[in-house]
């Protein structure tokens, strides 16, 4: 059986988990947000039922959490989410629409979030609390690490290899084994032709690094 959900966070990208999760018939307890304002209102007809301290009322075997931050940069807010509550005994529910494709000996890891119309191909490795977000393409033998944002429609060549804590702008395109350094940021509708190397920026095509001013 199934374990229920709860999820954390209810904004955008909670109410796109929502809808994958209604359409898996997947029992959600409710949303979790930090912000006391919103106790009580609903996102996509699921009850905010108040802040981090609710979990205390629940069994770390009984319950299965969902991670709702999404990022539009560096995803290091969504990552300290998903470490902090693993260290409290929380597991993370890996999250599928029924409309992705998903590639028989693909490795998914906890936490993973699939999203409509996304593809992941053979081979490919996925790691922690990574998003696939709505239409991105994932080409055989990638290698992606925790805690990464692949936004919507972005397309991974083959054997591209990204770090982790990494955020992939939307329609974003990386050419055929590229590797993506951690903690690095590709602009929306780049086109990465060059290795990335960590805690770095780019933009533009084809993608250059950004030096930002002293």
């Amino acid at each position: 059986m199934t374990l229920p959900v709860l999820i954390i966070g209810g904004g955008g990208h909670a109410k796109v988990l929502i809808e994958a999760l209604k359409l898996r018939s997947t029992t959600i307890l409710g949303i979790i947000d930090a912000d006391s304002t919103r106790v009580g209102t609903e996102v996509s007809g699921i009850r905010i039922i108040g802040d981090d301290s609710v979990l205390s009322g629940y069994k770390a075997e009984k319950v299965l959490l969902v991670n709702g931050i999404g990022s539009v940069k560096v995803p290091k807010t969504r990552s300290s989410v998903f470490e902090k509550f693993r260290v409290q005994g929380f597991s993370f529910a890996t999250v599928i629409h029924p409309s992705a494709v998903v590639a028989t000996d693909a490795v998914l890891g906890e936490g993973v979030q699939i999203m409509a119309g996304a593809v992941i191909q053979p081979g490919s490795d996925i790691g922690a609390n990574t998003i696939v977000n709505t239409n991105a393409s994932v080409d055989h033998d990638c290698v992606i690490g925790n805690h990464v944002h692949l936004s919507p429609g972005v397309t991974l060549s083959g054997e591209v290899h990204i770090g982790s804590t990494v955020h992939i702008g939307t329609g974003a395109t990386v050419i055929q084994g590229v590797k993506i350094g951690n903690n690095s940021l590709v602009g929306a509708g780049s086109v990465v032709v060059h290795d990335v190397s960590n805690d770095t920026e780019v933009v533009g095509i084809p993608a250059k690094k950004i030096t930002k001013n002293s």
